[in-house]
């Protein structure tokens, strides 16, 4: 695809097929854990937010449908997380909440399948907690969020159930709610107030969790941060927030963030904002705060047509540099503040664009004229060069699989090197990867697409039965990648290190050697993986 072997060095190879790579040496390794210190029924915790009842599951205490913050509906309708009133007595913590209102069709579709699906409520802001053991054992704790292009996605789905990281790791793992579509991420400049719902109400989560995760038997000064896509985009965002003059979490893991966003003003937000009010007729805030929110949903189908531009990925919402909430693009706040202290794990997946484009009908007739006028707008003069580069890249390449490779280097794989370039520049720990390994799913056109490292992470294919873009992958292989991302991500948590048990040596990215790790059946070290398309890209830095 777009690695030149011949612009590549490998540093390791273990020799040995993912297959073969083991949970050994990871807490809980091979066994599962001790079931929770608690009623084997109906575990009880006694959280400064409240008493909460939760159930056993597998050997671990669950707590789900958690009300972090006061529900946003009614005059709190686009208005940042308010805090919970709590309650009185014991609660019962044992069904998931809603999720967060967002497009829904059933049986999903070709690709991921299903990504959130009913109950949807804008009562939705709720977390949930998978714990090996309630107490003072001061357990790592792993915070996740669900990415979904900023429009879909919920805590409780079955794909990011906490149970194998809690297990496997003995950690702590809570998934949250939060806003999405219109009612997350719409901007109104309302008395000079801010936006971005959606991380008020993540930044709301974070807190909760700091001030409650210790009665679940987790480490508030002991927390990761990961999320995926829109979800990592949201880690790095949260990344600036201090408490008594530290950052809210010690470690981060950006799966695909799309740092190549451009992140709207608030004067283009505002014009966002007006085409949703004209879709729905509504004049102002005021009266679409009466207006239900199936209602707001269904607009969504038209802002895609009404925002999209072609040879871009479409996000017909998008987060604002509102100077209150967020003051600048979210990978910088990784670089300066609170944010230079935190360990970064980052990576992508070597085809990121095709999971949107891969099996799109009208983009399959794409010219090589549109290609090159749609890299003009990333290479200027230099676009006919880059696209006999890329189409060199991949012998019998279309013009499709060219503008593909374009736009996950636009989009994801060049702006995360960027980001892992500068944080090294500093000095600060970062440790980057590429997940390589291709689907067979429909005839190998996704090959390794976003979201296809998700399931390997979590190492729980049970959970992705849904999943289309699963199918074919072989169960050796499969099974040993995932064994071997599931323990690196397990061992970066407990650790800030990624390293493990017979895994080839991962060192942190530095500006000398670039270190990459390749995860695919052999699992490899490279150094500068991306070297020549980033000199491509940016050809005044060696």
């Amino acid at each position: 695809m777009t690695d030149d072997p011949s612009r590549r060095k490998i540093l390791r190879n273990s020799g040995v097929l993912a297959g073969a790579a083991l949970l050994s040496g990871m807490p809980g390794a091979g066994t599962a854990q001790a079931a929770p210190r608690t009623s084997a029924s109906s575990p009880v915790v006694d959280a400064p937010a409240g008493r909460l009842r939760g159930s056993a599951e597998g050997g671990l205490g669950v707590f789900k449908g958690v009300p972090y913050a006061a529900p946003p509906v009614g005059p709190l309708r686009w208005r940042p997380a308010q805090p919970h009133p709590g309650w009185q007595g014991v609660r019962d913590a044992v069904a998931f909440g809603p999720s967060a209102p967002q497009p829904y069709r059933e049986g999903g579709d070709q690709v991921l399948g299903t990504h959130g699906s009913p109950p949807f409520d804008e009562d939705c802001l709720t977390l949930n907690v998978w714990t090996p053991g309630t107490g003072g054992a001061k357990r790592p704790v792993m915070v996740w969020i669900h990415g979904g292009g900023f429009i879909s996605g919920s805590g409780s789905m079955p794909n990011y159930s906490g149970e194998t990281f809690a297990r496997n790791g003995d950690l702590v793992v809570v998934t949250i709610n939060y806003r999405l579509g219109p009612l997350g991420y719409l901007y109104f400049g309302e008395d000079g107030a801010g936006g971005n719902f959606w991380l008020t109400d993540q930044l709301a989560a974070l807190n909760w969790v700091r001030e409650n995760i210790a009665a679940f038997g987790g480490d508030p000064d002991d927390i990761t941060v990961a999320g995926q896509s829109g979800g990592a985009l949201s880690v790095a965002a949260l990344a600036g927030a201090r408490t008594k003059g530290r950052p809210l979490f010690r470690r981060a893991i950006l799966q695909s963030p799309p740092l190549g966003l451009k992140i709207p003003t608030r004067a283009e937000s505002l014009q966002r904002t007006a085409t949703f009010l004209n879709i729905l007729g509504a004049k102002d805030v005021t009266e679409l705060r009466a207006v239900p929110w199936p209602r707001l949903v269904a607009a969504t189908f038209e802002m895609f047509g009404r925002t999209g531009q072609w040879g871009y990925w479409s996000t017909p919402f998008l987060p604002v540099i509102d100077e209150v909430t967020l003051d600048r693009h979210p990978a910088d706040l990784l670089l300066s503040g609170a944010g230079t202290d935190i360990e970064v794990l980052i990576g992508w997946t070597r085809e990121e664009a095709n999971f949107a484009f891969a099996l799109s009908e009208p983009y399959a007739a794409a010219t090589k004229d549109q290609v090159i006028a749609r890299a003009r707008n990333t290479f200027g003069s230099r676009a006919a060069q880059a696209y006999t580069a890329y189409e060199e890249a991949r012998p019998g390449a279309r013009p499709l699989d060219v503008l593909m490779d374009l736009i996950t280097d636009d989009l994801f794989r060049m702006p995360c090197v960027a980001l892992a370039e500068r944080r090294a520049a500093r000095g600060r720990p970062v440790w980057a990867y590429q997940f390589n390994l291709p689907t067979p799913a429909h005839n190998g056109q996704l090959g390794a697409a976003h979201c296809l490292e998700l399931p390997f992470v979590f190492n729980n294919f049970d959970k992705w039965s849904q999943a289309p873009f699963l199918t074919g992958l072989g169960p050796r292989v499969r099974d040993g990648l995932a064994a071997t991302v599931h323990a690196s991500w397990i061992s970066f948590i407990r650790t800030g290190d990624p390293n493990h048990g017979p895994m080839p040596q991962w060192d942190r990215y530095g500006r000398d050697t670039r270190t990459t790790m390749t995860l695919d059946s052999v699992t490899t070290a490279t150094e500068d993986i991306a070297g020549y398309w980033r000199r491509l890209h940016h050809p005044a830095v060696p």
